[in-house]
């Protein structure tokens, strides 16, 4: 499926005054017997394209000036500002707790860059077991939050509810079969800010399923949103309380569904990131 709307090649470029010869169509031609411009019009087009070219180069080198001249800043207002895509280079952190990143910057990148990090946390195997969910839960939220959240959590990831998912009561996989749950952040954007609070949201595709001859829930996609209210604990960043909302999703493409073989062997072979802003 294609997401763009595709434009007749035989239409509307044509300068005024010009005399046109439309051929007959040719039985079997599939382009309906497609004009052919004269030398002249073939040499105008070509100046068209390059000067087209060379404005949009223009208008994207001047789009990426970014905040160098402070006037823009005020001409625009409270208009909201998109958020930067391109990496910026600075490494998120420099360690970790139990494999968890940990340690972000006390600043709007590091918010965002925690934000996305343990969105990834959040949504991976671990959270199935209930040992590796609690060192997750401590290690993320902040002491308050992680007492109010443990019991709730505890309880919906209840034995009733792992057998439905075709996991034992540790989360475990039956033999042959590979369990997947992963979190792909598509981008974050900062909602509120203050040195001692944060709003953040991640946008994610997830994955979800079982990978496996047997199972009858193969592994599916789905996009939501992860609204994220974190504070400055005096060394990192830590959630004080979440929310998710599906969407936006993507018009669903038109790729071949995997195997379960070929998903297992993604999911063994490609490991995951460490996100940054």
């Amino acid at each position: 499926m294609s997401l763009g709307d595709e434009h007749d090649a035989a239409g509307g470029y044509g300068g005024s005054g010009q005399t046109r010869t439309r051929l007959p169509d040719r039985p079997g031609d599939p382009y309906g017997g497609a004009r052919r411009p004269g030398r002249r019009s073939s040499s105008r087009s070509t100046v068209t394209v390059v000067a087209v070219v060379v404005l949009l180069i223009a208008a994207i080198a001047f789009a990426n000036r970014g905040g160098d001249d402070p006037s823009s800043d005020r001409a625009a207002g409270n208009k909201p500002k998109s958020a930067p895509t391109a990496a910026t280079g600075t490494k998120p952190v420099q360690t970790n707790t139990s494999g968890i990143p940990t340690g972000f910057a006390h600043d709007q990148q590091g918010v965002q860059s925690a934000a996305a990090n343990y969105s990834v946390v959040l949504g991976s195997t671990d959270m199935f077991n209930k040992g590796s969910r609690h060192s997750i839960l401590a290690a993320l939220y902040t002491p308050e939050a992680q007492a109010k959240l443990q019991a709730p959590m505890d309880a919906a990831y209840s034995a009733d509810f792992l057998d439905k998912m075709g996991l034992d009561q540790n989360g475990t996989p039956p033999a042959g079969s590979t369990f997947v749950s992963r979190v792909v952040p598509v981008g974050t954007t900062v909602q509120q800010y203050t040195d001692s609070s944060a709003a953040v949201a991640v946008w994610y595709m997830g994955l979800i399923g079982m990978a496996g001859e047997a199972s009858t829930d193969p592994v599916k996609s789905t996009w939501k949103t992860w609204t994220f209210d974190m504070r400055w604990t005096g060394s990192d960043w830590k959630i004080v309380k979440d929310s998710q909302k599906d969407g936006p999703a993507p018009v669903p493409g038109d790729d071949k569904a995997a195997s379960s073989d070929e998903i297992s062997k993604a999911i063994q072979e490609y490991g995951g990131f460490t996100y940054a802003r």
